[in-house]
């Protein structure tokens, strides 16, 4: 699951992307409206985490506009700014809004939370011949055996599954489970893919797609 976090603040934009990123999720951070604009132009997120205050101005107008142009993005409010008013407007033009100061894992459990809106719309059981991937419980079987899988892991092999057979280009999966500093020509996608290759054991599932990427098949 992939994040964008707009934060004017160094410290705490470290600090949020520092546990998002532990939390298993893909982070791009910014610090201000011109660099998400850009951002959500070319990249597809699970949720955006904006500040409301920012040097460019109050990101719930931004919000605004952008959902009124179809922008789908779930987006959570982070302010300083507790009015009854101040919420309501958040909750109008956003799908969440959290109060500074606020604990660092309910901000994850948070931001879990509207990813999962995003996933919403696939089956919460997805399957392929014997392996069977369970969005809500995060579990992930084959011959009902439970494999255990790192969050990177299961984004994967879920994005695999989702697409019932057909090839998933290489630069989209490490689009899907890392962020904008992943190198598309490093190994780290061969690396896991030889990961959840040893983990699902045999016979093989997972083919490579020549010049292409991968895709999964029932064994």
């Amino acid at each position: 699951m992939r994040v964008l976090v707009i934060e004017d603040d160094d410290n705490l934009r470290v600090a949020v992307t520092t546990s998002l990123r532990s939390a298993g999720f893909a982070v791009d951070a910014v610090a201000d409206l011109p660099p998400a604009d850009e951002a959500l132009a070319v990249n597809a997120y699970d949720c955006a985490v904006f500040d409301r205050m920012l040097p460019s101005g109050d990101s719930l107008y931004y919000v605004r506009h952008r959902r009124a142009a179809g922008l789908p993005v779930p987006v959570l409010f982070l302010t300083a700014r507790d009015a009854v008013t101040d919420r309501l407007a958040g909750l109008e033009y956003g799908d969440d809004y959290l109060v500074k100061p606020f604990a660092v894992d309910e901000l994850v459990a948070r931001v879990r939370s509207l990813c999962r809106r995003v996933i919403a719309g696939r089956p919460p059981v997805l399957r392929c011949g014997d392996l069977e991937i369970d969005s809500g419980r995060h579990q992930v079987r084959r011959a009902g055996v439970l494999i255990t899988l790192t969050a990177k892991e299961f984004t994967v092999l879920s994005e695999l599954v989702a697409r019932q057979g057909a090839a998933a280009p290489r630069t989209e999966l490490i689009e899907e489970a890392w962020d904008r500093m992943a190198d598309p020509a490093s190994n780290v996608l061969d690396v896991l893919i030889a990961q959840l290759r040893r983990k699902l054991r045999q016979p093989p599932m997972i083919h490579t797609v020549r010049g292409v990427g991968y895709r999964i098949l029932p064994a």
